[in-house]
């Protein structure tokens, strides 16, 4: 029987620093489904057993008896990515491992991710493993609309927040008109 060679036993978050996710031609991204709030276990798991996995994580504010406070959570509940070569890596034992439900599958054999989305990733991920997908806006910055019914209006960004709704003042009709986004409809002026 042939396993996989250990990354890290290390069990702590995903760092540029801690894992090389440098894909081979035969080996590519697949999805792997945990069991829901087990990504963390699931990850463990999979490091332990030699697995290279990302799982993106991101800042939220949670509010909870009247205090915020920010938690690291994942990207996509209940899903991570693992790089595997079909042809060496014992690939079925995923699928067996705690915390995980399943390799997302094409008929008998897992699915790839297609070439360049975990790559975008990995691009908007800083070096603690924390993905800032608001690099681009920044509060206080002049914005356009891109798309929907305010489309090519400008305004200035007011408020980020991690559900991927953007408050901003919109300049409308001499007067500043405030709306919540969404930041993919928006772009730097």
């Amino acid at each position: 029987m042939h396993f996989p060679k250990p990354v890290s036993l290390n069990k702590e978050p995903w760092t540029r620093r801690r894992c090389d996710l440098v894909v081979t031609e035969t080996a590519r991204w697949y999805v792997v489904r945990s069991l829901p709030r087990d990504e963390t276990r699931a990850e463990s798991q999979l490091l332990a057993q030699g697995f290279r996995i990302f799982l993106p994580r991101v800042n939220k504010t949670v509010r909870h008896a009247r205090k915020m406070r920010t938690v690291i959570v994942p990207v996509f509940p209940t899903y991570m990515f693992a790089v595997l070569d079909l042809q060496k890596d014992r690939w079925r034992s995923v699928n067996g491992t705690f915390g995980v439900a399943s390799l997302i599958m094409a008929g008998e054999r897992p699915e790839p991710v297609p070439h360049g989305v975990v790559e975008q990733l990995l691009d908007y991920t800083d070096e603690a493993g924390i993905a800032r997908f608001e690099r681009n806006l920044r509060e206080g910055q002049a914005i356009r609309v891109t798309m929907g019914p305010f489309a090519r209006v400008l305004g200035r960004l007011e408020r980020l927040d991690a559900n991927g709704r953007v408050r901003v003042l919109l300049d409308i009709m001499g007067g500043k008109v405030p709306a919540l986004l969404d930041r993919s409809a928006l772009e730097a002026a």
